[in-house]
């Protein structure tokens, strides 16, 4: 387990190297996150500067967007986070794998901080963005598996429930999230 950081610019350190150890498959990627309360809150942080840089980022680089996109973008996200939650919650609980809950909420909000940055960076590139969309996709899967190899230890079969789990709890909350808000704005 990682050592306690002494500010948030450390564990945001910490968490980078760690992202980038879950992308390169190293075993060693669980040392740079922090999996105490302390941690955990810190890769909430994270997840909320995410949440805010896909909903008002466009804008700080100059990308105009219609009225209400910003709103609607943070409001799928977080409907988007939370499935994501309470899908691996309760995947992982009929597992019996409860301890692997925080460390994967952890390492998994510190990979959407730094893909989140990624997205805004295609933002920016315009139409060439595309490639950094299928870098990020790619990225995803990869880091997606390396967190159940290497920060919860889970067996193949029991990644693949997860990811399924995952997939349909999304599904589900997009389509709820759809049928409230009614088609994104444009």
């Amino acid at each position: 387990m990682a050592k306690p950081t002494t500010t948030f610019l450390d564990e945001l350190s910490a968490a980078a190297r760690g992202c980038v150890a879950l992308v390169m498959g190293r075993r060693e990627a669980a040392s740079y996150f922090d999996f105490s309360q302390r941690g955990l809150v810190g890769s909430l942080i994270a997840t909320l500067v995410a949440v805010a840089l896909a909903g008002f980022g466009p804008v700080l680089v100059g990308v105009p967007l219609p009225p209400g996109g910003a709103t609607q973008s943070i409001i799928i996200n977080v409907v988007l986070f939370l499935a994501q939650a309470a899908t691996a919650f309760v995947a992982l609980r009929q597992m019996g794998r409860q301890d692997g809950f925080v460390p994967y909420l952890v390492a998994s909000n510190w990979v959407t901080l730094a893909s989140s940055i990624l997205l805004l960076l295609s933002t920016l590139l315009g139409p060439s963005g595309i490639i950094i969309l299928l870098l990020v996709a790619i990225l995803a899967i990869t880091t997606f598996i390396n967190i159940g190899r290497f920060i919860v230890t889970l067996k193949p079969m029991q990644i693949g429930v997860v990811f399924i789990s995952q997939a349909v709890g999304v599904f589900l909350a997009l389509a709820v999230v759809a049928v409230l808000m009614g088609p994104p704005a444009l």
